[in-house]
Order: C-alpha cells, then sequence, then structure tokens
C-alpha cells in the first residue's frame, strides 16, 4: 500500500496552523483574536460534517479501515484526544493571555458582579426590553425524551428551587440567534465593556419562573450532524426537500456538546442525559462555549490601532477608467489576482451587462453568494430588464442552502430561469457568460474564476479571475451551460476542462507526461497550489513523478493525505502550507511539459469529491504574459520565510524559519506590494499621458 495520511486528522493539523497564528505576540491583539475565532469556526463545521459522517459509520456499524488504516471508531478516538488538547490550548490562550491584554487596552469582557448599581440597573433595562420578550423556557423532564435544543445555540440550563414544597426540578433556556452574543455596557471611562448574553440571561432567569428559586445555572452548546442531504432519486420537489432538511438538522444526533468546567454536576448529568450526548461526546470547556461569537468582539470600532493596516484591493493596471468592461476585454484578455486586485471588475461586468441594452443574454453560476449581492442585484435588474437570465443556483452549498433558497426565490419573481444545480452532482464551477449583439454579430464575454461569486470574500480569500472575449472559451461556456441546464453530457469542449467528466484524466495524464520525461533524463516539474489534496488516484500519480525524479512542489492550505518525506514514494516532493491574513483558496497548477509550460486555474482541489462527484471547471492559460504571470505567483510562495509552514511526514507541520541573514519574506505582502505599486505605476503614467479634446461634429 502507498502511505495514506488520515484526512481527518490532517484537517485538524491544519486548523492548528491557524491557531498558531493566534498563539504569535508579534501580531496585533485582535488579529489574534479573529485566529482564535476562525479556529472555533472552524472546528464546529468540522464536528457538523466530519464528525457527523464518522458517528454515522461508527452507528452503522462500520469495521472497514480508510485508506490510512483507522477504523470510524478508531478515528473518533484519536481525533477527540487531539481535539481536547487543542480546546485546551484555545481556552489557555483566551484566559491567560488574550483576555488580559484586551483588559489593559479597555475592551472588558464583564462578568454580572463586575457591574455595579449603575450598570446593573442598565443590564436590567435590556434585558426587559430586548432580550426577556423573545426568550422560550424549556421544562426537563428526566424521564422524557432528548431535549430538541437547536444546534449551535447558546442555552442557559437552571436548577429550580419551589420555596414552598422544597421540590427541586430543571430547565433550559435555548437563546436565539437574533439576540446578539455581546450585550454592551457603558461605563464611565474609554473603551468597550460588554456582557456575554449567557450571562444576563443567568443573572435574570428568576423573571422566567415566578415563584420559584433559580439555585444554580450553568450555560452549554450542543453540534449536530450537519452530515445530511436531499435524497435527489425520491425528490420530487428539491427546494421543498431542502427545506426539510435544513429543518431536521437543527435537530438531528448531538455529535459534540460544550460544557463548562464549572457547572454544578448535577446540571451537567442532566444535561448530557436530555442531549443525548455519550461521554464521548462531552467537551468541558474552561470559559465560555463558542468562541467563534468573539470575530465580532476582533471587529470592534474604534480599535484599529490594534488591527493591522488594511490592505484595499487596487484597481488593476489592465483596467482602463472610462472604458466598459466590454471595450476592456475585447482589447485583450484580463487576469486578476484577488484581494490585491479589485473584485470590482467583475461586479462591474454583471452590472454593465444588466444595463447594456445590447446584452441578450447572462448565464451564471451560483454557490455561495454574499448576504447583500451586488450580483444577485444586477441579475435580478437584468431579468427586469426583458435579458435572457439564467441562473444555476446549488441548493446543495452546505450550510448556505437556506441563504440560496431565498435568492433564487427573488431571482424566479423578476423572471430569471432558474436551475437547481445537477441531478446527483453539486455544480462547483466558478463561471459566468454574457452574450452582446455588437456589429451584427454575438459575441460571448466570459467569466472563469477560483473564487465564488461574493464581494464579502473576495476581500478576504485569494482568488484568480480570468476575463476573455475568445471564441473558442466562449463556444465551451455555452456548452456548459446547455449540458447542465439540459442534463446532457461534459463532452466536446475544446478548451475548459469539466469534472467529473475530463479533469481527473487530464490531470493524470500530464503528471504522467512529467514522470516519462524525467525517465528520460528530461528536467521534470509539477508546481501546484490547491486547498486540499486526498484524491488516492492523484497521489499515487504524484509518487509515481516523484519515484521518476519529477520535482513535486506542492502548496496546500489545508488537507493533505500525501505523506511527504517518504525516502520510497515521496523524496522529490515538497509541501508547504501558508496560513496568512488572507484565506488561501485559489487553485493553480503547472507542469513543465519539456519548457512549453501549461498553466490551468481551477474551482477543483484534488479531491474525490471534486473531481468524480462535483461539476467543475480547469481552465488553461495560454496568453504568454499571463501565463508567466502565473508560474510568478506559484513560485514565490515557496519563498515565503515568514508565514509558510512545511508539511512533514507524521502529518503535522513547522513553520519555516528564515535563516539567518535571509531577508523576510512574506508571500502576501509582496503580492499586495506589487499591486499598489502597479496600479500607482499606471495612474502615473495616465496622469503624463495628454489626451487632446476632439471638436463635436
Amino acid at each position: 500500500m502507498i502511505p495514506y495520511l488520515n484526512r481527518e486528522l490532517s484537517w485538524v493539523e491544519f486548523n492548528q496552523r491557524v491557531l498558531n497564528e493566534a498563539l504569535r505576540d508579534d501580531l496585533p491583539l485582535l488579529e489574534r483574536l479573529k485566529f482564535l475565532a476562525i479556529t472555533a469556526s472552524n472546528l464546529d463545521e468540522f464536528f457538523q460534517v466530519r464528525i457527523g459522517s464518522l458517528m454515522l459509520m461508527r452507528r452503522s456499524g462500520r469495521k472497514t479501515p480508510d485508506l490510512s488504516g483507522l477504523t470510524p471508531v478508531k478515528n473518533l478516538a484519536l481525533l477527540r484526544t487531539r481535539i481536547l488538547r487543542m480546546c485546551a490550548d484555545q481556552y489557555s490562550l483566551l484566559n491567560n493571555v488574550l483576555l488580559p491584554a484586551l483588559e489593559k487596552h479597555q475592551i472588558r469582557l464583564l462578568s454580572v458582579r463586575d457591574l455595579n448599581l449603575t450598570q446593573a440597573a442598565q443590564a436590567s433595562v435590556i434585558f426587559e426590553d430586548g432580550v426577556f420578550p423573545l426568550l422560550t423556557p424549556l421544562a426537563i423532564d428526566p424521564d422524557g425524551p432528548a431535549l430538541q435544543v437547536p444546534g449551535l445555540q447558546i442555552v442557559v440550563a437552571c436548577r429550580l428551587l419551589d420555596p414552598e414544597t422544597q421540590a427541586v426540578r430543571h430547565a433550559v433556556i435555548p437563546i436565539p440567534e437574533s439576540v446578539g452574543r455581546r450585550v454592551p455596557i457603558s461605563t464611565d471611562g474609554e473603551g468597550a465593556s460588554f456582557l456575554f448574553i449567557e450571562d444576563l440571561v443567568a443573572a435574570h432567569a428568576d423573571q422566567l419562573f415566578p415563584g420559584e428559586n433559580v439555585t444554580a445555572t450553568t450555560v452549554f452548546r450542543v453540534t449536530r450532524n450537519g452530515d445530511m442531504a436531499v435524497q435527489e432519486e425520491d425528490a420530487t420537489d428539491l427546494a421543498g426537500e431542502m427545506e426539510d432538511v435544513l429543518t431536521a438538522r437543527r435537530f438531528a444526533d448531538t455529535v459534540r456538546l460544550e460544557l463548562r468546567e464549572d457547572a454544578p454536576r448535577d446540571l451537567a448529568r442532566i444535561i448530557q442525559k436530555v442531549t443525548g450526548a455519550s461521554p464521548q461526546e462531552v467537551y468541558q470547556m474552561d470559559g465560555p462555549p463558542g468562541l467563534s461569537s468573539f470575530m465580532d468582539v476582533a471587529f470592534l470600532s474604534g480599535f484599529d490601532h490594534l488591527r493591522d493596516a488594511d490592505w484595499p484591493g487596487q484597481l488593476s493596471p489592465a483596467i482602463t477608467p472610462g472604458s466598459t468592461m466590454f471595450e476592456t476585454i475585447a482589447s485583450g484578455d484580463l487576469l486578476l489576482f484577488h484581494p490585491y486586485e479589485s473584485f470590482e471588475p467583475v461586479l462591474r461586468l454583471i452590472e454593465e451587462a444588466a444595463e447594456d441594452p445590447d446584452v441578450i443574454a447572462i448565464k451564471q453560476v451560483l454557490y455561495r453568494t454574499a448576504r447583500q449581492s451586488r450580483i444577485i442585484d444586477a441579475l435580478i435588474k437584468a431579468a427586469e430588464n426583458g435579458k435572457h437570465v439564467t441562473a444555476l443556483v446549488e441548493l446543495k452549498a452546505r450550510f448556505d442552502e437556506a441563504r440560496n433558497l431565498d435568492r433564487a426565490d427573488e431571482l424566479r419573481r423578476a423572471g430569471a430561469q432558474i436551475v437547481y444545480g445537477v441531478k446527483g452532482l453539486k455544480t462547483h464551477a466558478k463561471i459566468c457568460l454574457v452574450v452582446r449583439r455588437e456589429s451584427g454579430r454575438l459575441r460571448r464575454y466570459v467569466h472563469l474564476g477560483t473564487g465564488n461569486y461574493n464581494e464579502s470574500t473576495s476581500r478576504l480569500y485569494t482568488d484568480l479571475s480570468y476575463l476573455t472575449c475568445k471564441p473558442d472559451y466562449g463556444n465551451d461556456a455555452s456548452l456548459f451551460f446547455n449540458a447542465v441546464t439540459g442534463r446532457s453530457k461534459l463532452l466536446r469542449f475544446q478548451r475548459l476542462v469539466p469534472a467529473p467528466t475530463a479533469m481527473k484524466p487530464k490531470l493524470l495524464d500530464l503528471i504522467a507526461s512529467e514522470a516519462d520525461r524525467a525517465g528520460q533524463g528530461l528536467p521534470a516539474k509539477i508546481t501546484a497550489k490547491v486547498n486540499s489534496l486526498q484524491d488516492p488516484d492523484i497521489i499515487a500519480a504524484l509518487y509515481k513523478a516523484s519515484q521518476a525524479g519529477v520535482e513535486v512542489k506542492l502548496n496546500i492550505r489545508g488537507i493533505c493525505c500525501l505523506k511527504p518525506g517518504d525516502a520510497k514514494h515521496s523524496k522529490n516532493i515538497e509541501v508547504i502550507s501558508v496560513i496568512d491574513r488572507f484565506l488561501e483558496h485559489a487553485r493553480l497548477f503547472h507542469f513543465h511539459q519539456g519548457g512549453d509550460s501549461q498553466v490551468y486555474i481551477a474551482s477543483a482541489d484534488w479531491m474525490t469529491r471534486n473531481l468524480e462527484k462535483r461539476v467543475e471547471l480547469m481552465i488553461p492559460i495560454d496568453a504568454p504574459p499571463l501565463k508567466r504571470r502565473l508560474i510568478r505567483i506559484l513560485d514565490a510562495y515557496f519563498q515565503d520565510n515568514t508565514q509558510a509552514s512545511r508539511i512533514l511526514p507524521d502529518g503535522t507541520s513547522q513553520r519555516i524559519v528564515r535563516a539567518k541573514g535571509k531577508k523576510a519574506f512574506r508571500v502576501q505582502e509582496q503580492f499586495y506590494q506589487q499591486a499598489r505599486q502597479a496600479a500607482k505605476a499606471r495612474e502615473h503614467e495616465r496622469a503624463m499621458t495628454f489626451e487632446p479634446h476632439v471638436p463635436v461634429e
């Protein structure tokens, strides 16, 4: 068997790399808090999806080991041990470092006992006017069924005493998500002070139980299995079935119970029982559960001095002010590197298309969109303007299903044609096609990318956009939409390489081709950037290429099931991971091909789910200047000696240490400075160009 690292444990090591950023004392305070909140949010999703899936396997009695040799039972045991260690590190950092440091900077997390009389009165008013009417206490029946407490909500548990009968009972108070976690409290001095909502509710819980005394409280949080999907073979109404799944997910089986370490024993025991959590699902926390809520604190206004300086997206030098996006693209292909270069040109293309009288049709895949999406607004406007708008809305985009349902309904009401993905597959491709009438002929403008059509995440994720009006790309874009809306096969493409039909075979051919060249003593090299590497066939091909002498350099943000440093299989493979202020999200591949480099960007990671179970696109970039730029981008990551870590043979990672005397190189900062300098140079060039006024005839 070839060496294969466990997928889930590899993901936990990725989250450790994120936590390592929070542990750095050389980062601004609120940046550290942000990274801590990210690790908690990551764990929330990991428990819902991966732990939930493993628990289903365990319950079904599955004992077959995975490719790393672990059965579901063994995998869950190892994951619990590793995650408990990570949680201990999270709370140690919070309690011993971050909260004291925040207080020094006048950001205070208060307890009820910290409040003076004026503040206590203020808190009472907040509770009575803004919180009390929204609460619905639930009585606990120790002999009854498990409580229907929604997942990921903060819940206050209470022990109640009837003073007349001395009877003791228990109840819980779920706190709706619409009630913010942070409750601001006014102080005489500067800064920001706040309570957590659960402390406010616990302090006033007696108002919910008149005639009884609240003798003890604690707080807990349940994570439920989110690994639930529509059974598409039986679904006649996909949107309706998805709504049922969303409801079921809120009350699915418990996969984690976060419980405070200081919870009274009787409350802890009864909470565990009524939530249906076994001892293996209980995670005791040395502080408030749900650390992802600290993201709100990390973005408090008025504390910019505790954050990194802003790196605003720059206007690409290829964008000519005053020209339409159609004129710009017609003058030459565009490559944009977000967020260093602004996502605005992509938004402009769709917004201009919505208003342009010569535009006939817009077709677009929507996987994850912003809450207030300019793209959705533009598509609605286009439909209202009589253009033929087709939106492929992926309802199976996990945890974004509800938003996608709502926005699809808006588009439909405006007159757009809505397609809910492809049966049996997720549609993850990033593609937009605009058809425009020019000089009596139709011209197709295409946007192809590695990231979602989401202007919010476009400022936080590194992604690539390619915009072209070349006929072969436009023809392929039409074939793509015809296939996914008409349920025909993804065949006969000239340039684009789609999954699940062609991408994996193409990648395997490209890897094998490099191996063949190395076997002939020719230079051979593969450089790739992906978020995750898990597919066994791709890993086996890379091992074979390494054994043949191919130099393989991989930049993998998250999961890496390939084992680097193996003398037999991967001696020529280097794997790094870059964690920095922007989330690395672009997929970019370079195959040396005997000096005739082939370069691709893609929507897909090198995972079986992407290559075999999703509709994806890999896009060849042929224009020499764009190809050279992409190769430089790829190579630059391997020069990073401040934010890069090397993946080790056991799946853990080690930060790359700068050699003595060597200059610090931070790749994301380098990309930002390059974008900034290019924008300034282009602006200076335009300022020095004299444009004569032409008289109007």
